[in-house]
């Protein structure tokens, strides 16, 4: 696939775990321990994600089995108090879910995930069913691309739209996925924007400038 065309749904995880909406407390446990999940996706019919059920979620339940919440914890936390009635996943979940559409950018997913400050999101279609999960590590396998599939990608995506003449002694090469610019650049104006384009190729870490001189020079 075009490395510029990589998406969610490209890295997301399909084979996820999901509770329906009356799914039980223990079995809510239950399925987290057998994934090895600590949060849910909870899905209504044709699994549309209407919530998320976490293990700390289920906590308010054992934190105020035992004691009565004082006045301050009824004023400040009403919606943990209302999770420690709860008996099933509906009564449980937090919502609206945080999701991630499958076309969403890989850039669009990690600013969503350090907004939300979450791990990981459902992964949706355009009707709102679940997909998939996505989580960091699957946003960080894109700098395990080859560097040479980057330097491919650089060449022919970035160095091909160049001008005519503009930068037809430029040469590319990619090691440990940072982009080194090596040859004769005619106009020097296009740098900013050709460094732009590098850095935007999924995997690149970082670009590098090292230029001789348009007379020959070093």
């Amino acid at each position: 696939m075009h490395s510029n065309a990589l998406l969610v749904r490209d890295v997301m995880t399909r084979r996820v775990a999901a509770v329906p909406t009356d799914a039980g407390f223990k079995e809510i446990i239950e399925t987290m321990s057998a994934w090895g999940a600590s949060a849910l996706p909870v899905v209504g019919a044709d699994r549309v994600v209407v919530g998320v059920v976490s293990e700390a979620d289920l906590l308010a339940k054992e934190e105020f089995s035992v004691s009565r919440p004082t006045l301050t914890q009824q004023r400040c936390r009403p919606r943990d108090l209302a999770k420690a009635t709860g008996t099933t996943a509906e009564g449980l979940m937090s919502s609206p879910a945080v999701t991630v559409p499958a076309m969403a950018s890989l850039p669009q997913a990690a600013r969503l995930m350090a907004r939300e400050n979450v791990k990981r999101l459902p992964v949706v279609d355009s009707a709102g069913r679940l997909e998939g999960i996505v989580s960091r590590s699957d946003l960080l396998k894109v700098y395990l691309r080859p560097d040479e599939d980057l330097a491919a990608d650089v060449q022919q995506d970035i160095l091909g739209r160049v001008p005519k003449g503009a930068g037809d002694e430029l040469r590319v090469r990619v090691t440990g996925g940072v982009v080194t610019f090596t040859g004769v650049m005619a106009d020097p104006r296009l740098v900013p924007a050709l460094s732009r384009m590098a850095r935007a190729v999924p995997g690149v870490v970082d670009v590098v400038w090292d230029l001789d001189r348009a007379d020959g020079s070093a």
